[in-house]
């Protein structure tokens, strides 16, 4: 896969939601908001560029699974994929859709939906993004311990 396919890839699947309907919906019980807040900084931080404060999401140990790819640590990711990353966020628009997301005891999942607008050749794509984020209760907090990320470009541009 090329560069720009992989990096549009990869920050469809980072949106922490997306919308791909005009009415997003939020299923987040309140034993579940921690987790879900985990994964919104988590976003936020890679959005911003912001490496470090990524990493203090994440679990060492985290497996990170997209476009048939997987690695296998937080180190490993941030000390690569990442960059790429944050540098796709920077210049994309996302709208949130559909969140979903539940705990039990010490784990947690959040699996988030959106849409996300890019320019390629200087025209607009819109990619549509899935996320599902496994979460576990740890002393400092809940950590990201697997991401699954997958997307495609939508066939109607983000201004159909």
């Amino acid at each position: 896969m090329n560069r720009t396919a992989a990096m549009v890839t990869t920050a469809l699947l980072l949106l922490p939601v997306s919308a791909l309907s005009d009415t997003p919906t939020v299923d987040v019980p309140e034993t579940a908001r921690a987790a879900a807040a985990t994964v919104d900084r988590f976003f936020a931080a890679l959005s911003a560029g912001d490496l470090e404060r990524a990493a203090v999401e994440l679990d060492a140990d985290v497996i990170i699974l997209e476009s048939g790819g997987a690695e296998r640590s937080a180190a490993e990711y941030l000390g690569g994929h990442a960059g790429h990353d944050a540098e796709f966020l920077a210049g994309a628009a996302i709208t949130p859709g559909h969140r979903t997301a539940r705990a039990s005891g010490d784990l947690a999942w959040v699996a988030s939906e959106s849409e996300i607008a890019v320019p390629k050749d200087g025209k607009p794509i819109a990619i549509a993004s899935t996320e599902t984020m496994v979460l576990k209760s740890t002393p400092a907090g809940w950590k990201i311990v697997h991401i699954h990320w997958s997307s495609h470009v939508k066939k109607s541009s983000p201004t159909n």
